[in-house]
């Protein structure tokens, strides 16, 4: 394990972790930083992701609520809206009944994205009620909730099983939606 800050520290890695934290703040930095359009090329190559809580939200191809300037990375054919569970204040834990995984995982919902939408090429892994909150496209993973928190080490497994299987694609092309995610304010879907 690594830590990615830079693109040569990206070059070292053969998979990626998106961790939770604020979207807003994260995308910036991935900008400013350069690391924005190698993880985006990267990622089109075929490099497994898992992105938690706001880690979702920058592998979503769109999220609904989020400001002009944030970047997403558009592999994850879903809509998220940022803290769509509600405010720190609103943090719960939640048994998760997991697609292929025996036993209830705890989920960790700290200011959690809330998926929307799902497209066609996205698969729900995981629901509280009907609210998808765990899904995967190809060698991409996300969820709205903190599995590192839990101490329960199955979802990551599961994603270390992923990159062991994964073998990347030859051509290095930024995602068609990583130039610029679709951005929806609340007043303009009409709310």
């Amino acid at each position: 394990m690594a830590e990615v800050r830079t693109p040569s520290d990206l070059e070292r890695v053969n998979a990626l972790i998106i961790p939770g934290g604020e979207s807003t703040t994260m995308s910036k930095l991935l900008v400013s930083s350069g690391l924005f359009e190698a993880v985006a090329a990267r990622l089109a190559s075929g490099m497994p992701a898992f992105g938690t809580c706001a880690g979702m939200i920058l592998l979503a191809t769109e999220v609904v609520d989020g400001r002009a300037d944030q970047r997403c990375f558009g592999v994850l054919d879903v809509a998220v809206r940022r803290n769509g569970f509600g405010r720190q204040v609103d943090s719960f834990e939640a048994p998760l009944a997991i697609e292929d995984m025996a036993g209830a995982f705890p989920g960790v919902f700290i200011r959690a994205p809330m998926v929307e939408r799902v497209g066609p090429l996205a698969t729900v892994n995981a629901r509280v009620d009907e609210t998808p909150v765990l899904c995967s496209q190809g060698h991409v993973m996300a969820a709205a909730f903190h599995p590192e928190l839990s101490g329960d080490l199955r979802l990551h497994q599961r994603f270390v099983d992923l990159v062991a299987n994964t073998k990347p694609l030859t051509a290095a092309a930024p995602s068609p939606n990583s130039r610029g995610p679709s951005m929806r304010t609340a007043n303009e879907r009409g709310l």
